[in-house]
């Protein structure tokens, strides 16, 4: 473990519903609540949805009541007195330095040693001092620690950062919330429901009534899903589209709805959406290590990202869904940015976690700009997670200031619980999960469950008999190897999910139930 410490200087209730990533020897699947609300306390429905590719990570990755890639930058040079917040992450101050809390460190510490995770950086701000630990090895089989200037692919938090820029567009006069998101982009034909046009400030908080995935997303290349998505794929897909209800009623994540977001304030500023990044947050900020188009420099400090199953992958190339989640940074440009949220937040910043909406009609947490909006221990804080292909991350901080956090790991695995551990104290960690140990199982009786289980026209679940056992493949998908733990029950070891089998009367297999994060997917198998 590598702790930093910091000094001053100017220089993303009980377990809830997740975002299922399925990641199957690079191909991914995605299963997530129909409506992705919060948790069982806000009355998550049974119903569910199957898409094809995960989202990146809210989150991607949302936390700990949801995870929706599944998730989420002061102001920026406006005027020449801006000054950037206190920074320091130098070994100078140590007594300054914000603790750990030893639960965190211990699993922290676990996780790496036992090759859940490949790394993880923890920045914990405590007023304006922090620090940065850092624990495994950014490559496998070398003794390199992790630190403050590592590099990760941070997902869905990308999103928060969309959100600012369109804060700062608004701060400025440039555009208003509520401005349909079709005059941005003259050159679209963008949906509308019975004449409710879009807004920006719909697809801010993604009440836009557009998807999680555009209906034309057919990736080429299953490990890098989203790098043949164009500009003319996007705008193709919005002419074609048909929005199921109206805007601004009700809350579905949408990374599409994220991407146009994006496009349309890039259109608007006359840049790229990356110009954009570096002009308005990464260079007042001072975020040298923060980018949609990493340096050599960058690249050079880049930790490896792996999938669940430890097998190295790529980073994604995300192309014109980068304002999604295609941002990559280090835990020192992350304290900056967070810090600039939490201490006397300029315009931009105060709105951009403002509440606008809520999450679910009948629950507590809202969403702002991108970001989540929640109480607990007594304490308001902002939070956003994320995810990608070989990536997870999260990133948070109490309303008033006090702390803050931000969790990187080249695993794609969420890191939600050691983040909010960190963030407030005494929250108690989730037991690890145990390996499963599989059982020999003839093959004839693994054939009695080979099939299709459709979930709806869209999607099935197809279960074959390979040379190694058991395989299961969703619609587009290749498939992923399925071990035995007892009759009827199987299990995936890339993954956090268990596959089961019922049968009826005559003893014949009848359907296939999708298990994960406490949620049941039945799928009927095909007659």
């Amino acid at each position: 473990m590598r702790a930093g410490a910091a000094n001053c200087c100017n220089a993303c209730p009980p377990t809830c519903a997740p975002n299922w990533r399925v990641c199957w020897k690079r191909r991914w699947l995605k299963i997530e609540p129909a409506q992705a609300l919060p948790c069982p306390s806000h009355k998550t429905q049974a119903a569910f949805m199957l898409a094809p590719y995960p989202s990146l990570d809210m989150p991607e990755t949302l936390s700990r009541h949801w995870r929706a890639f599944g998730p989420p930058w002061t102001r920026f040079p406006m005027t020449p007195t801006f000054a950037l917040l206190p920074l320091c992450l130098a070994g100078t101050a140590a007594l300054a330095a914000p603790a750990l809390d030893d639960a965190v460190r211990q699993r922290a510490e676990e996780l790496t040693r036992t090759g859940v995770h490949a790394s993880i950086v923890i920045a914990v701000i405590d007023g304006k001092h922090s620090a940065v630990y850092g624990f495994g090895s950014v490559h496998a089989g070398k003794n390199i620690k992790p630190g403050a200037d590592t590099v990760y692919q941070i997902g869905s938090v990308t999103k928060t950062m969309t959100a600012l820029l369109l804060a700062d567009a608004v701060a400025e006069n440039k555009v208003k919330l509520d401005e349909p998101v079709a005059t941005l982009l003259p050159g679209y034909t963008v949906p509308a429901f019975d004449g409710k046009k879009i807004s920006l400030l719909d697809l801010a908080t993604h009440y836009s009534s557009l998807p999680r995935l555009p209906d034309n997303f057919a990736p080429k290349d299953p490990a890098n899903p989203y790098a043949d998505y164009t500009e003319a794929r996007q705008r193709q897909f919005l002419a074609a589209y048909h929005l199921p209800h109206a805007p601004g009623t009700k809350f579905d994540y949408s990374n599409i709805g994220y991407a146009v977001l994006g496009t349309a304030l890039a259109a608007q500023a006359g840049s790229s959406y990356e110009a954009l990044l570096q002009k308005r947050i990464a260079v007042p900020l001072g975020m040298r290590s923060t980018s949609n188009q990493p340096t050599h420099g960058m690249l050079a400090r880049l930790a490896p990202g792996h999938l669940l199953s430890g097998e190295l992958t790529p980073a994604w190339d995300l192309n014109v869904v980068a304002p999604a989640g295609g941002v990559y940074s280090s835990a020192r440009d992350m304290v900056a940015y967070l810090q600039a949220y939490m201490f006397k937040p300029l315009r931009p910043y105060a709105l951009a976690i403002k509440p606008q909406r809520p999450l679910a009609p009948d629950g507590d947490t809202k969403i702002g700009l991108s970001w989540l909006l929640e109480q607990q221990q007594g304490r308001s804080y902002a939070w956003h997670s994320g995810q990608t292909g070989g990536y997870a991350s999260y990133a948070a901080f109490t309303t008033d200031g006090k702390r803050g956090v931000m969790v990187l790991t080249n695993t794609a695995r969420d890191v939600d619980a050691l983040g909010l551990s960190t963030l407030l104290p005494g929250t108690p960690l989730p037991p690890l999960k145990k390996p499963q140990a599989a059982i020999e199982v003839p093959r004839a009786a693994l054939a009695e469950y080979v099939g299709e289980y459709p979930l709806d026209k869209d999607f099935t679940l197809t279960v074959t008999l390979g040379k190694q056992g058991l395989e299961a493949a969703g619609t587009g998908m290749g498939s992923a190897p399925l071990f035995a733990s007892a009759k009827d029950q199987f299990f995936f070891r890339a993954i956090d999910a268990d596959l089961a089998f019922t049968r009826d009367a005559a003893g014949k297999v009848a359907s296939a139930v999708l298990k994960q994060g406490g949620q049941d997917v039945v799928l009927p198998r095909k007659p």
